[in-house]
């Protein structure tokens, strides 16, 4: 039998540009010290702790968590390109579910450089490179940085085949922006128009300048404990995990020549056809989802993969407004990645952070009414896709 995995606190701390930011030990200090106190655990109490990542050498998740404490647990350090977050969340929520642990920390910081994504190793074999071959095949050359090239690819593959008006992609971005007004916690928080988006300066494909998230620095947490646990310390438990999946990708991934499988189109919607599967629900029964907006164009493509709108109909769920306060799901309703910024290893408990506070009702502002269930989608191109699914218990 498994246990019941409660998410007892989050805490994250406002993302800032690079030129902003403290270092990655202090802000991740700052966000697991805020979980602690939303939870009301001391960090004595803590068994072990995920620390995710990107850009850093090995064992900075020590350095963070030794601004807190020295207790002497397990420390595990985790690196899956963008969904380093929810993968540090998914190791934590295996260790309670499987009933090892009472009490485990999951942790995301980036301390980013500025401009767009690069390689940092280029005396060794690259990740990237059967991606790269495929992109090269199918797009062709060009100087734009390879994600650009790689979503932006994706949005031309969809467009291509569906057919959208100019301004679809710009919508996004619109929204985003609506959203992330009522976030502290974001970034960009001003109005932009379709016009504006439009007019920004062109990266690759359909993608401008607006359409692509910006590189931030930030942190976030979460304390996952039992519900034994919290009973016997006083926790609260109104919000746990009721499934989760992580999935790799699928030879359909390099075989299909598709930008649109090249982005983890696949991946993303099996982990979410497990997700619905194990919670015993079905996409129709979400009305909130913090899915991974890394560009406009990955934005529309994860309605479909994640069911909430069937494939070949993004264009008509965006413009009838059904990805919005008001419509059938609101989508990233902190903003986005688009709007709050996308600091690699703080990305994926961000979004979990914004998605418990929906369910307890504190988003404030942001709040989706009659939440029950909540929708979290981070995927990493190399390739990681997990997808949570939360339940308010009572």
């Amino acid at each position: 039998m498994t246990t019941r995995v409660a998410v007892a606190g989050v805490g994250m701390i406002p993302f800032k540009t690079p030129r902003n930011s403290e270092s990655y030990d202090v802000m991740g200090a700052k966000a697991v010290r805020a979980a602690l106190a939303d939870a009301g655990v001391d960090y004595g109490l803590i068994q072990q702790a995920y620390v995710g990542y990107v850009y850093g050498d090995s064992t900075c998740g020590q350095a963070a968590l030794y601004g807190v404490g020295q207790t002497g647990i397990p420390i595990v350090n985790v690196n899956n390109n963008c969904a380093t977050g929810s993968s540090a969340l998914f190791l934590a929520r295996q260790a309670i579910e499987s009933g090892m642990l009472d009490c485990v920390l999951a942790l995301g910081f980036e301390q980013m450089q500025r401009g767009a994504l690069a390689t940092h190793f280029q005396d060794r074999p690259s990740p990237f490179a059967p991606f790269d071959e495929v992109t090269l095949a199918v797009e062709g050359e060009s100087d734009a940085p390879f994600a650009a090239r790689y979503f932006g690819g994706a949005g031309s593959a969809y467009a291509k085949e569906y057919g959208l008006a100019e301004d679809t992609f710009a919508r996004i971005a619109v929204k985003a922006r609506r959203h992330a007004k009522n976030n502290p916690y974001a970034v960009f928080r001003d109005p932009v128009t379709v016009e504006e988006v439009l007019a920004s300066p062109e990266i690759y494909g359909p993608l401008t300048r607006l359409q692509c998230c910006p590189p931030t620095c930030g942190a976030a947490a979460a304390v996952l404990c039992s519900e034994e646990f919290a009973r016997k310390h006083g926790l609260r438990t109104d919000v746990s995990i009721k499934a989760q999946a992580m999935t790799t990708d699928y030879p359909s991934t390099f075989a299909d020549m598709d930008m649109r499988k090249i982005v983890g189109y696949d991946m993303s919607k099996a982990a979410a056809q497990q997700v619905y599967e194990k919670a015993g629900i079905g996409p129709e029964d979400v009305k909130v989802v913090e899915l991974h907006d890394c560009f406009t164009t990955n934005e529309l493509l994860t309605y479909e993969a994640l069911g909430l709108t069937p494939e070949g109909s993004a264009e008509k769920f965006i413009r009838d407004g059904d990805n919005t306060y008001g419509g059938r799901v609101v989508t990233n309703p902190s903003g986005g990645l688009l709007s709050k910024g996308h600091p690699l290893g703080a990305t994926g408990l961000a979004q979990c952070a914004e998605l418990v506070w929906q369910l307890r009702g504190q988003a404030e502002a942001r709040q989706v009414e009659g939440v029950k269930v909540a929708l979290q989608h981070n995927i990493g191109i190399g390739g990681a896709a997990v997808v949570t699914l939360y339940e308010k218990v009572r």
